[in-house]
C-alpha cells in the first residue's frame, strides 16, 4: 500500500516528467477514444504493441488528455505486479523473503519508477503477465487448479498479449513456457491444448495480422532487428560489459539516481551474477532433493526465474545499445524485477540459516555476510529514492516549463507549428490537439513524424509558427532565413524556447 500511495502522489503530480514518446501514446489512446482508430504498434513503429493506449483510451475519452488520467491503468497494472510478485515468491520461496522482495518493489528511484508509471510501452504489463503465467504453470503443476482448461487458455492470452506488446519479454515468455510443459504435459493435448494456441492467438491477432500484410522488411522482426543495432564500428565487450552490467543492472535495480552509478554503487553488477550462478546451483540442487511432482515444479519455476533473467541479460550486452547510452538504455533491464526473489535467495537462505539452530562459525560469517549485503541494497535503494525525491522540485519546474510553453502557443493564436521531436508531441497532448506539430530536425528538413496526419495539417497551414530552443541548429537555420524579419518574428519567449510567427511560410525542405 505505501507503494501504491507513493506511486499515486506522484502521478498526481505528474511525475516523472513527461516526453513526447509518453505523448504519443496518449495520442493515441485519444485516438482510440474519440476517432474510433484502432492503431496496432506505436505510431512510427512496427514493433511495440499499444495495449497501455487501450486501456488508457475510456479514461482519456471521458476525462480529456492529461498526464495523471493517462497513467492511471499502468499504475493498476504497478499494482497487480505487486501482489502478482508476493504471490509468486511466498510459493515458491518463503513468506518472509516475500514481503522483503516486495518492500524492495514498493521504492523507487526515478529510473525505476519511469519505467513503472509512464505510458512508454510494453513493460509495465509484460511483467505481471509473466509472474501470472508462472503461477498459473506452477499451480497446474501442484494439481491445485479445478479448471485447468480455463487456465490453459489465460495462460495462452497473457503470453500472447506480453508478446505484442514486447519483444524484450521474449526469454521469460520462452521459459514460463517450458516450465508449463513441465508442469502439465497432458495437459497440452485434448481441449486444454487447443485453448492454450487459441489465448495465444487471440493475444496476439493484431500483431500476427500486422505481419502477415507488412511490407517485406517492415516485419516486426526486422524493425526490431534494425533497432537493436547503432551505425559505424561496434562497441568492445569490455564498453558492452562495462554499460549493460556494471551500470544498466543497478540502474534497472533502482540502486543508483537519475544521474548515473557511482564506482562503489557498480558493484551490484557483478554480485547479480555471482547470485545467479548460486541461485541455479540451489534451484538444481533442491530440484534433486524434492521428494514429490510439487517440489519439483517449484525447482524448475526456481530455475526458469534464473534462465529469464540470464537470457535477458546476456541479449542486452550483445546489444550495442548497452554501450551506446547505458543510462538511457537501462529501461530495457526493467524486466530483471521478475526474477528479484530468485536473486535475494541466495542471501536470504545464508542469512537466516546462520541465525537459526546450531550453526558453525564458518556459517554465522557466511550470513552475516549476507545480510549485510541485503542491508546494503536496501539502503542504497532508499538513498535512491531520497534522490529522486530531492529531485522532484527541478522536475515539476520543467514540468510546468512545457506547459506554459504549450498554453503560450495557444494563446498567441497558433494551431500549426514546427518544432523538434521533443517538443512536438508532448505540446500537442498538453493541448488537446488544440495545437498541431510537426517536426523538422536542425536543418529544417523533416524529422520523426509518427502520425502523418499532424504533418499534412501543418503543411497545409498558410502561416504556421515555429517553435525552437533558443540557440538550437534549428533555430539558427530560421533565423537565418528569415533575415533581418527574425527578432519581429517572435512574439513569445518561454524558458529557454522561442515561439515565431513570420509572415510567410518557410519550407526550405520544398
Amino acid at each position: 500500500m505505501a507503494g501504491v500511495g507513493y506511486r499515486l502522489v506522484l502521478l498526481l503530480l505528474s511525475l516523472p516528467g513527461s516526453n513526447s514518446d509518453e505523448a504519443t501514446f496518449g495520442l493515441a489512446a485519444l485516438h482510440i477514444a474519440t476517432r474510433h482508430e484502432r492503431p496496432i504498434y506505436l505510431y512510427g513503429q512496427r514493433y511495440m504493441g499499444m495495449l497501455e493506449s487501450y486501456l488508457a483510451a475510456p479514461l482519456v475519452g471521458w476525462a480529456g488528455p492529461s498526464w495523471p488520467v493517462l497513467r492511471l491503468p499502468v499504475l493498476a497494472l504497478y499494482a497487480v505486479f505487486l501482489w502478482l510478485a508476493y504471490r509468486l515468491t511466498r510459493r515458491l520461496f518463503s513468506p518472509w523473503l516475500a514481503v522483503f522482495v516486495v518492500g524492495l518493489l514498493a521504492l523507487g528511484s526515478e529510473r525505476v519508477v519511469r519505467d513503472q508509471l509512464t505510458v512508454v510501452g510494453g513493460r509495465p504489463e509484460v511483467k505481471p503477465a509473466v509472474l501470472a503465467m508462472l503461477l498459473i504453470a506452477v499451480a497446474l503443476g501442484e494439481r491445485r487448479v479445478r479448471r485447468r482448461w480455463l487456465a490453459m487458455g489465460v495462460f495462452g492470452l497473457l503470453a500472447g498479449l506480453a508478446l505484442w506488446s514486447d519483444w524484450l519479454i521474449v526469454p521469460y515468455l520462452a521459459v514460463a513456457g517450458l516450465v508449463l510443459v513441465w508442469a502439465a504435459p497432458r495437459d497440452l493435448l485434448g481441449w486444454p491444448g487447443v485453448l492454450l494456441v487459441a489465448g495465444f492467438l487471440a493475444g496476439a491477432a493484431p500483431m500476427i495480422k500486422d505481419n502477415l500484410t507488412a511490407p517485406p522488411g517492415q516485419d516486426s522482426w526486422s524493425v526490431f532487428q534494425r533497432i537493436s543495432t547503432r551505425p559505424g564500428a561496434p562497441p568492445s565487450w569490455s564498453e558492452r560489459l562495462h554499460g549493460g552490467l556494471l551500470e544498466g543492472v543497478p540502474l534497472a535495480g533502482g540502486l543508483c539516481p537519475a544521474a548515473g552509478c557511482a564506482r562503489w554503487q557498480e558493484w551490484f553488477g557483478p554480485l547479480y551474477l555471482v547470485l545467479l550462478v548460486a541461485a541455479a546451483v540451489l534451484g538444481l540442487v533442491t530440484y534433486r532433493r524434492a521428494v514429490d511432482a510439487a517440489g519439483r515444479v517449484r525447482a524448475v519455476a526456481r530455475l526458469a526465474l534464473v534462465v529469464g533473467a540470464a537470457l535477458t541479460l546476456l541479449g542486452y550486452v550483445r546489444s550495442a545499445l548497452s554501450a551506446a547510452d547505458p543510462m538511457g538504455n537501462a529501461r530495457y533491464l526493467s524486466v530483471l524485477q521478475i526474477s528479484l526473489p530468485v536473486v535475494l535467495w541466495p542471501l536470504w537462505l545464508a542469512a537466516a540459516h546462520a541465525w537459526r539452530g546450531p550453526a558453525g562459525v564458518a556459517a554465522r560469517i557466511g550470513g552475516t555476510a549476507a545480510g549485510v549485503v541485503l542491508a546494503a541494497i536496501t539502503a542504497a535503494t532508499v538513498a535512491a529514492t531520497v534522490a529522486f525525491v530531492a529531485d522532484v522540485p527541478s522536475i515539476r519546474a520543467e514540468e510546468r516549463r512545457a506547459r506554459d510553453l504549450a498554453d503560450t502557443v495557444r494563446r498567441a493564436g497558433l494551431h500549426e507549428v514546427y518544432g523538434d521531436y521533443w517538443t512536438c508531441n508532448r505540446m500537442i497532448f498538453n493541448t488537446g490537439e488544440a495545437v498541431v506539430c510537426g517536426v523538422l530536425d536542425g536543418n529544417l528538413t523533416p524529422g520523426q513524424n509518427r502520425y502523418p496526419a499532424y504533418w499534412r495539417r501543418v503543411g497545409r497551414a498558410e502561416r504556421p509558427g515555429y517553435v525552437f530552443a533558443a540557440g538550437s541548429p534549428a533555430e539558427r537555420r530560421l533565423r537565418l532565413l528569415l533575415g533581418d524579419q527574425a527578432d519581429a518574428a517572435v512574439v513569445a519567449e518561454v524558458g529557454e524556447y522561442r515561439v515565431y510567427h513570420p509572415p510567410i511560410a518557410l519550407r526550405p525542405w520544398r
